[in-house]
Parts: structure tokens; sequence; C-alpha cells
């Protein structure tokens, strides 16, 4: 018996054979604020700057400080889940966000609301791996693929309709709140949640008694900042050798404790899994599509078309609408048919990404069948990925897997951004927006064909 699988044996015993969908709720709600928060601060951008007087370098960091912080501690949450327990963590990072967006709506000044906006990082990077390691564990069979499928509902909601959510906050101007509705209006959620987590959520987490890998946390901390940094800032020189020197010495350093017997962060025998690992990097790649195509799809409405904040979000409705219908559909089919799923779903979103790039210069009403076609084409992926990724991984690693999973999703949306946002600033000053636009599809329209070709590595079923 292997180190890992002899702790597995010894994890604390599954929760209750019937959890209730009360729990999913608790832990989808977590999830759709946080993630809308990422999203939803490029529409108060220009607000911010005018009420607070928040120059360049304080809007970079309103959006990098948040990228920052939830990148370098994803890892580490999740394995504090795992020692500590899961429902624990959820909380304490759930009420630890909602704190930060009170202080980042009340923030009088910039540095007040960068700093917020760091907290919720961190708190981010707590609770975010919990949610996965918890499903997958309290919920078994059919209940974990519904469970999975609504998970990838509230992500994917979270990111397409984050810009339509906040321009009509900003829009309604609730009691003259203005941008700082968006921080706001989580205070309430948050707490309900919270509230309700210790009653409706099971507590799960290993038994090993291990404590925490300091020198690994360290390491794979600044590893990963080391990833994003000069991806959010711009800044290249060097940081790829440093970057990879931590990484290298945080595995090197978790092979030598598990062959010690100790308890490393992220245990070697997780990568022994095909799916797992292979998922992890599919899970990276597909990332690359996503953040990014967001990314230039607002600014090609507002800079190219002359849209409003509120009006682009409305543009978002079609995609919205088509992976509503398709992730709810999605689990069932990857239940049968497995990676075919992702496959058919990433060369969907391909198709409309090519679709977009045809009608980059055609009026705006010829965007919509693209953006429909894209959309279902997420949500043939994002709502089974992450149910493929962690069928096979032991219950006292849940939430260490987890974070793993969530710092790849991070990392591939980091460098995607980095890569197609450099495709569309560059052709911006020769071509214009538009063509900027569709030279940025076309990037993408490769990679999601690429990621298509990645999955087939993937075992045809689940563990």
């Amino acid at each position: 018996m292997t180190v890992l699988e002899e702790r597995t044996v010894r994890a604390v015993a599954a929760p209750r054979a019937e959890t209730g969908w009360g729990a999913l709720l608790v832990l989808l709600t977590g999830t759709f604020i946080t993630l809308l928060d990422f999203f939803i601060v490029n529409v108060a951008i220009p607000s911010i700057q005018v009420d607070l007087g928040a120059g360049p370098s304080a809007v970079q960091w309103m959006v990098a400080g948040f990228g920052l912080a939830l990148a370098a501690g994803l890892i580490t949450g999740g394995r504090l889940g795992d020692l500590y327990g899961r429902r624990r963590l959820y909380a304490v990072g759930l009420g630890l966000f909602t704190l930060a967006s009170a202080a980042c709506g009340l923030a009088p000044n910039a540095g007040v609301l960068v700093a917020g906006r760091v907290v919720q990082g961190v708190a981010a990077a707590l609770l975010m791996p919990q949610v996965l390691a918890i499903i997958n564990t309290v919920y078994t069979g059919a209940r974990r693929a519904r469970a999975f499928s609504a998970y990838g509902v509230a992500v994917g909601l979270g990111a397409v309709f984050g810009q339509l959510i906040g321009g009509l906050l900003i829009r309604a101007d609730i009691a003259g709140l203005g941008w700082r509705s968006i921080f706001l209006i989580n205070v309430p959620l948050g707490a309900v949640a919270v509230a309700a987590c210790r009653r409706l959520v099971p507590e799960s987490r290993s038994a090993t008694g291990a404590r925490l890998d300091l020198v690994g946390t360290v390491l794979v901390g600044l590893g990963l900042v080391a990833v994003v940094y000069p991806l959010v800032a711009g800044e290249s020189a060097g940081w790829c050798l440093v970057a990879v020197a931590l990484l290298a010495a945080f595995a090197g350093h978790q092979r030598r404790l598990a062959a010690r017997g100790g308890a490393p962060l992220v245990s070697p025998g997780l990568f022994a899994a095909r799916s797992y690992t292979v998922g992890v990097l599919v899970s990276l790649a597909f990332q690359l599509t996503m953040a990014s195509f967001f990314l230039v799809l607002a600014l090609y409405l507002q800079d190219g078309r002359g849209l409003s904040a509120l009006a682009s979000g409305l543009i978002f409705v079609p995609l919205g609408a088509a992976y509503l219908v398709t992730s709810m559909r999605s689990g069932r089919l990857a239940a049968r048919g497995g990676r075919r799923t992702l496959t058919v779903g990433t060369l969907v979103l391909a198709t409309g990404y090519g679709l977009l790039a045809l009608a980059a210069d055609a009026p705006i009403g010829w965007l919509l069948p693209g953006l429909a076609v894209a959309g279902a084409g997420m949500g043939f992926v994002v709502a089974p990925l992450p149910s493929i990724v962690m069928a096979g991984v032991p219950a006292g690693h849940a939430a260490a897997a987890s974070g793993v999973l969530s710092a790849a999703q991070q990392a591939g949306n980091a460098i995607g951004v980095a890569l197609i946002g450099s495709v569309f600033y560059r052709a911006v000053g020769a071509d214009g927006v538009p063509q900027a636009f569709a030279l940025s599809l076309d990037v993408l329209v490769a990679l999601s064909v690429a990621v298509a070709a990645l999955v087939r590595l993937l075992p045809r079923r689940a563990a």
C-alpha cells in the first residue's frame, strides 16, 4: 500500500450519506460572488478613477492584487482544508471575503481599495479549493454529477454576466452608492451563506494528524507569484527562470518529503492518476481561451463599437443563455460520453470564435450567432471538466487536489490574458480595433483546437 493509499484509508469517513442540496447552495453562493468580483470590477474602473482619483498604477493593482493573492494561496488553502476541515476553511474564507468586500465598498481612497482587493484574493484562495473538495466528498454517483454541473453553471454565470450585473448596479445607483454597490452587494449574500454553513454543510478532513508543510507553502506561493506577476504587470525579464527554479524546488521538496513518510503540501501520488494529471493540463490550456476572450470582447464592444458598459453587457446575454442550456445538460452527456463531451465542447467553442472573427466588421447583430455558439461550447466544457479531473482523487487529499486544479486555472487565465492581450494591442495601432479583435479570435480558434487534441489524452471514462 502506498503512502497516499494508506492516508486515504485513514481519512475521516465521508459525512452523512444524503447531504441535502442546501449545502450546495451555500457553496455555490461563495463561488458565485468570488468569481463575480473577479470580473465585475472591470466595469467600475472608470467610475472609481473619477471618484477616488485613482491613477493607472492603482487601477492596475485593483485587478492584479486580487489575482496575485488568489494564485499564491490556492494550493496552500486547499491543503489547509484537508488538514483542519474543509467546511471550517470555507466559512473562514467566505467570512473574510465578506468583510473585505465591505472594506472595498466603503474605501475612502484608492490605497484602501487596493488593500481590500488583496484581502479578497486571500479569502478567495481559502474558500475556492474547498468547494470542489466538499462536492467531491459529500455527494456520490448521479448526485455528484448534478452537483458538479451546478458548480459549472455558477462559475459560468459569474464570468459571463459579471459585466452585465456590474453595469446594471452602477446604472441603478442604489442609494447613491454608484460603483460601491458592486462590492457591498456581497455583504448580505456572504453573511447569510456563512450563517447557514455550519447547519447545512457537513465537515470533512483528512485524519492523518499531519502538520502544514511550511517550506512547501513558501516555495509554491513564491513560485506562483513569479508565474502570475510578470503577466499582469507586463514585466517578463528574468521572471520565467525564477518561476521555474522555485516550482522545481517545490516539486523536489514534495518528493523528498513524501519519500521520508512526511506530509507534503501536494502528494506526488496524486499525479499517478492520468485523469488528474492530464485533466489539470487540459484545465490550464482551456483557461487560456476564457478570460482572454472576455477581455478582448469587452474592449472591442466598448472601444471599437462605442457601447456603454451596460449595453456591452447586454450583448453577453446570448452567450450566457446558450451556456446555461448546455451546462445543465453536459453533466449527463459527460457521464455517458466521457472525454468526447469535452472534445465536442472545445470544437464548438472554436467554431463560435471563428464566427465572431468573421463578423468583426459586420453590423452588431451579426455577433449574436457566434456568441451563442461560443457560449454553448463553454457550457459543454466548464461544467463537466472539474468532475472528470477530480473523479479519481482520494478523499483525504480532495482539497489539496482542488487547490492545484484552481491554481492551474488561474495561471491559465493570466497567461491567456497576457498572450491574447498582447496580440490585440499590437494589432490595434496598425489595423484598428475590429481587425485586432478578429486576429485575437483567430489565435483563440487555434488554441481551442489544440485543447481538443489535448483532451484525447484523458482516459475514455472518468474513474
